[in-house]
């Protein structure tokens, strides 16, 4: 397995071990505030687990939602890329559907499927019996990053954790469709046919996404990302009369936090800019739309990603040739996370994201 290498942290000059530094010197922190960096910070997403045989080890016979919800698991599975790659940053092992389930909405993730809920929503009735989600409702939580932060800031001089919720109108489509959908047929006919309860259903879900993140924030999560799976489904300006302003509402929450905000969608090429105006401070770009295209449309921001998530599957010497490519072209934007396009494939071997992580990591920016 290679051993990603990092810009040597401060030795402390009685012990030679590595001194503590704050986390707002970290790379990731520096990289979304438009700092100046040592070296372009990697993470990537989905990678606390799937494709790890020690993620495999600690799920064996644990339910998604059960493994989400249990302290000791989601530090372990947290920490596990940590280890493995020496990445800049670590992603709360959660899932979109979580906060729905810690307030008794009937759901579960089915193996093959994803989320399945049992009562679609399709009335006002069907919004408020959604109960408001609490700190109180995911004690599991607060204890789990407690624990991630303690553990992460041993590791290479500090690494900051960020926090993930899912996006107001993926869950209202989870919550809609009763399950993942590639044509969103219901979803867009509640938005478009029933906009009082399309509207009170996206207050709901911002609500409890805004707290959700909250939660993690203030137990010591540096950084957030809202998750938009879903997002590309839409038109520009079905996405700014219907989801923009509760993404906002959300982002503007954490915002008064003082953590970096980043924004993801898959497919959204077409709302880059506006996924920006919702209040990101670092608009993630998947795969299909190039950084050299992306960063003027983001406007005074930084992007995160993009490499297309089945080039690790290439030889390495192409994989990382387009790395480069990333890199350098990320250069143009007020600062540069460098991820993949979208999420880690369960088959992708692992020592080869340790190469990416190296070759990342020790790219020459000066």
């Amino acid at each position: 397995m290679c051993v990603p290498r990092r810009t040597p942290a401060t030795l402390d000059p009685v012990t030679d071990a590595v001194a503590p530094r704050p986390l707002a010197d970290s790379a990731l922190l520096r990289a979304a505030r438009g700092e100046e960096v040592s070296h372009t910070p990697v993470w990537f997403m989905r990678q606390a687990g799937r494709s790890l045989p020690e993620y495999l080890r600690v799920r064996e016979g644990v339910a998604m939602l059960d493994a989400c919800a249990d302290p000791e698991l989601i530090v372990e599975i947290t920490l596990q890329p940590v280890r493995r790659y020496g990445v800049d940053g670590a992603i709360f092992f959660s899932d979109i559907v979580l906060p729905l389930k810690a307030v008794g909405v009937d759901l579960d993730i089915v193996p093959g499927v994803g989320p399945v809920v049992a009562n679609p929503v399709r009335t006002l009735d069907d919004v408020a019996a959604i109960p408001d989600l609490t700190p109180e409702h995911i004690g599991f939580v607060t204890e789990a990053v407690q624990g991630l932060t303690s553990e992460l800031a041993g590791i290479n001089g500090g690494t900051p954790l960020i926090g993930f919720a899912g996006a107001p109108f993926t869950v209202a489509s989870y919550l809609v469709e009763g399950g993942p959908s590639k044509e969103h047929a219901k979803t867009k006919a509640l938005m478009f046919g029933q906009p009082d309860v399309w509207d009170a259903l996206m207050r709901k879900i911002a609500d409890i996404s805004a707290v959700f993140l909250e939660t993690q924030v203030a137990a010591g999560a540096s950084a957030v990302q809202l998750f938009d799976s879903w997002a590309g489904a839409l038109t520009p300006a079905d996405y700014v009369r219907y989801v923009q302003p509760h993404s906002a509402r959300v982002l503007a929450r954490v915002g008064e936090l003082g953590v970096p905000r980043i924004h993801f969608g898959v497919g959204t090429s077409n709302l880059l800019d506006l996924m920006g105006e919702a209040g990101a401070d670092v608009v993630g770009v998947d795969w299909r739309t190039p950084l050299e295209r992306a960063i003027p449309l983001v406007g005074d921001r930084a992007v995160q990603g993009n490499l297309d998530p089945t080039l690790v599957f290439a030889p390495t010497e192409v994989m990382t040739a387009r790395a480069g490519e990333v890199i350098e072209a990320g250069r143009a934007a007020r600062g540069h996370i460098f991820n993949l396009g979208h999420g880690v494939i369960p088959s992708t071997d692992p020592d080869q994201l340790a190469r990416l992580t190296e070759f990342v990591q020790g790219y020459p920016l000066g």
